[in-house]
């Protein structure tokens, strides 16, 4: 969906200091140990990242909203920044001590999604071949790998910037703690695509593990590096969760309903791959016996599921008003945000109040899709 000026100027205001936080921890880490037979290995990564394209040539492409890092950075400064940021026009210097775990988070994604793109099949991301499509499962499996790797690697560089070590501890338990339980997720989801029994219950349990956790370190490693308040830390933790399931409610209603251009993946993906996201989940419970047993009949063939099949799916969600009982529950979602963010005590400092302000943003646009 087209970004408004008001969220791209929210997600841009510190993509230059992510983006370029990136490409120097790679950068790093491939000087430090890589030689020149395994410089086409960091290229994979880049490629995923948008940096190259498939030959490895330097190309500029889409590296996505950069929505977890960018939640890092505004819990850090919700939570006061550690004092660092004295001014209403502070810079970017007292950043350094929290980019270190906004690139982690962001390459933790990643490696998620270069593993996801070979457990579900997609060819396509961002509207590019998926990486093992150009270079095989067994090497998009490795760089993957390798991304974890250097998401740790990443993490403790901000030790170099101030930060004590008991924090710098804290925060890597956070990130293996919810790696795992994003793993946990992408074990229920994958195990959900040969059932028919699942509750939306059970779903939304999956989607806070697969989905929601990421998004919750994310804002919890930022409040960490901000203050030293458990108040705020839990509630904004609790905001991240929120807004994560909120996430990928709104994925899930593109998966379904989005063009090609607004999600870069296939239109009707979810049905064509037959996740079991909650639209599904809907149909299957409120289809009349007929439409079930076509919706049954459709999702437990061994064929792959057909365009004309995909109609016919959309057209049964179309009868049990899916789509819109979708969009309600994503506002639902949205407002639970909305209530947590509340929660959060008032900071009166400027880049406190803009940065508040900012993930007030950010549910709004999950709250778009709903409209």
């Amino acid at each position: 969906m087209a970004l408004s000026s008001t969220i791209q100027s929210t997600l841009l205001r510190h993509h230059h200091e992510i983006e370029t936080a990136l490409h120097t921890a790679i950068a790093n880490v491939a000087i430090r140990t890589g030689t020149q037979e395994t410089d086409p290995f960091y290229g994979q990564i880049q490629y995923h990242l948008g940096w190259v394209d498939a030959n490895l040539v330097p190309a500029k492409h889409n590296m996505g909203k950069l929505l977890r890092p960018t939640l890092v950075l505004l819990a850090y400064e919700t939570a006061g920044a550690g004092g660092r940021a004295k001014t209403e026009q502070p810079g970017s210097a007292y950043l350094e001590c929290a980019l270190p775990a906004a690139v982690a988070v962001e390459l933790t994604h990643n490696f998620t999604l270069v593993h996801d793109d070979i457990e579900d099949g997609d060819i396509e991301r961002r509207h590019r071949p998926t990486l093992w499509t150009i270079w095989g499962v067994p090497q998009a499996i490795n760089t993957g790998d390798g991304i974890h790797s250097l998401a740790r690697i990443v993490l403790w560089g901000v030790l170099d910037h101030g930060v004590d070590g008991h924090t710098a501890i804290h925060l890597a338990d956070l990130l293996d703690r919810a790696s795992l339980t994003v793993m946990e997720g992408q074990y229920l989801d994958i195990n959900f695509e040969a059932r028919l029994d699942i509750s939306i219950p059970m779903y939304l349990d999956m989607i806070r593990r697969k989905t929601a956790a990421l998004i919750a370190c994310s804002t919890e490693m930022g409040a960490c590096l901000g203050t030293a308040n458990q108040e705020i830390i839990h509630h904004l933790r609790n905001f991240g969760e929120a807004s994560g399931v909120a996430f990928q409610i709104r994925d899930d209603l593109l998966g379904i309903w989005a063009t090609s251009a607004e999600s870069g993946k296939t239109p009707a993906g979810d049905i064509h791959r037959r996740k079991k996201s909650l639209p599904i989940i809907h149909a299957l419970t409120h289809a009349n016996d007929q439409d079930r047993q076509i919706l049954l009949e459709i999702y437990q063939q061994s064929d792959p599921i057909t365009f004309n099949q995909a109609e016919v799916v959309l057209e049964i969600m179309e009868h049990t008003q899916t789509q819109a009982f979708c969009r309600q529950f994503l506002l639902e979602q949205c407002q639970q945000a909305y209530e947590v963010l509340k929660k959060v005590p008032y900071l009166t400092n400027p880049l406190s109040r803009r940065a508040y302000h900012d993930l007030e943003i950010i549910v709004r646009f999950i709250e778009e899709a709903a409209h």
